[in-house]
């Protein structure tokens, strides 16, 4: 906790609480993914059901494969990238060419855990190279030695197939070997445990929503963007900055309100306003600790902007320190930078410390420095005297060798057809 004091605003509202229409346009689906369509076909249909412009989903699913597909609607389609590089977890069920004793598929399964070289198959998303990816944690669910078939679950990093792992066990245990089916389980921090449901789900909630005005069944399809934020670190920001943010502004101590524990520096972080909205993902500058010491600074760099521009009041420019600053600049008593002049009041100085002018002190040595080294670099790097008459003769010499180079090719061609003519005579 940094500070209570702040003015909360009428706009924006709970996640939960968001009008129907906007709720939709905000909102993913942890889809049960049919077999036979490709995810983009599911994607299409979800977004012609719903009638919504864009619809993306978290990683591709073979047409074959079912299981857990995240899709975004418009809004929350800006978080797709960050779901997509999430770890994924499979059950899988394989075939083996040959009967093998249920203790050799169980070190097999053991060995080839970790970082793997793996190459997409022939049908595959994406291109052929050979890549590395990680298998974080696999297990052996049941293994039937009569019908050498295996059923194991697989913990991995985004990008890896299952297909070709499947190929890769087989060769290791001799027996060659092939996926017969496959069901994603996890998506990042979605499950199929929690919150899953069908096309049906998705195609019933719209009819009941169009036939009836009945929001609770759509509702409950659909759920807000912010579920996928969950396992993020937040910070809390106050009302009166949402905006700045939405524009692109980097977070700064005065907008802060609240953070959690053991924010580390260069850590994705999620930046939150009071009634739980997400405003942005974003990168920390500074720790836990120095948040809660220090009195100015940039707190967080902003990755990628969630919510809409305007979705809160514009509020900068407003504060007693702003509208005091306004009025010097307009007396001439600072420059229109909002810099100190001659005419500057001592009062002002003694207030508002000017943090530029302190960190272009700071800087100034190693400017200083900087240009020293590298007039230094520019004198070592020039010729001397006799480098540069070297460095004059040289174009002479080597166009003195080819002219004589020239001429003796052209005495042998002569000396040859001489030679050639007094023979044929």
């Amino acid at each position: 906790m940094r500070c209570y004091k702040y003015t909360p605003m009428s706009s924006g509202c709970s996640p939960l609480k968001r009008p129907i229409a906007e709720y939709v346009r905000s909102g993913v689906i942890n889809l049960d993914k049919p077999a036979n369509p490709s995810s983009h076909e599911v994607v299409a249909w979800v977004k012609k059901i719903l009638r919504v412009e864009k619809t993306g989903h978290s990683g591709t699913l073979d047409p074959k494969v079912t299981g857990c597909l995240i899709v975004c609607v418009e809004r929350a389609t800006r978080l797709v990238k960050s779901q997509q590089n999430a770890g994924k977890e499979y059950v899988c069920i394989i075939r083996l060419h040959d009967a093998i004793p249920k203790p050799d598929f169980l070190r097999a399964l053991e060995k080839l855990t970790g970082a793997l070289f793996q190459r997409p198959p022939l049908i595959s998303a994406v291109k052929r190279t050979l890549r590395v990816r990680t298998i974080y944690e696999s297990k052996l669910i049941e293994f039937d030695e009569d019908r050498h078939m295996g059923v194991f679950w697989v913990s991995c990093e985004a990008g890896t197939y299952i297909r070709t792992l499947c190929v890769h066990l087989g060769f290791l245990l001799g027996t060659g070997g092939h996926m017969q089916e496959l069901r994603r389980v996890r998506s990042g921090i979605q499950s199929e445990k929690e919150h899953m449901v069908t096309m049906h789900d998705v195609l019933d909630a719209q009819w009941v929503y169009d036939q009836s005005k009945d929001e609770s069944y759509l509702r409950r399809v659909i759920k807000p963007l912010e579920i996928l934020l969950v396992g993020h670190k937040r910070i809390v920001v106050k009302d009166s900055a949402v905006n700045a943010i939405c524009y692109g502004a980097q977070l700064m101590l005065p907008g802060l309100l609240r953070f959690a524990n053991g924010i580390e520096i260069g850590e994705e972080i999620v930046l939150m306003t009071t009634k739980g909205e997400a405003i942005a993902l974003a990168i920390a500058q500074m720790t836990s600790p120095v948040m809660a010491s220090c009195q100015h600074g940039v707190v967080a760099k902003i990755k990628r902007v969630v919510m809409e521009r305007n979705t809160y009041a514009c509020r900068w420019g407003l504060g007693p320190y702003a509208q005091a600053k306004k009025k010097l600049i307009q007396e001439g008593k600072l420059d229109k930078h909002g810099r100190k002049t001659d005419k500057t009041p001592a009062a002002w100085l003694n207030e508002v410390p000017d943090y530029r002018e302190s960190k272009e002190s700071a800087a100034a040595p190693e400017k200083r420095k900087h240009a020293e080294d590298s007039s230094d670099e520019a004198e070592a790097k020039k010729p001397k005297p006799e480098e540069e008459e070297a460095a004059d003769e040289k174009p002479h010499k080597e166009k003195k060798e080819k002219k004589e180079k020239k001429e003796k090719k052209e005495k042998k061609e002569k000396k040859e057809k001489k030679e050639a003519s007094e023979d044929e005579e």
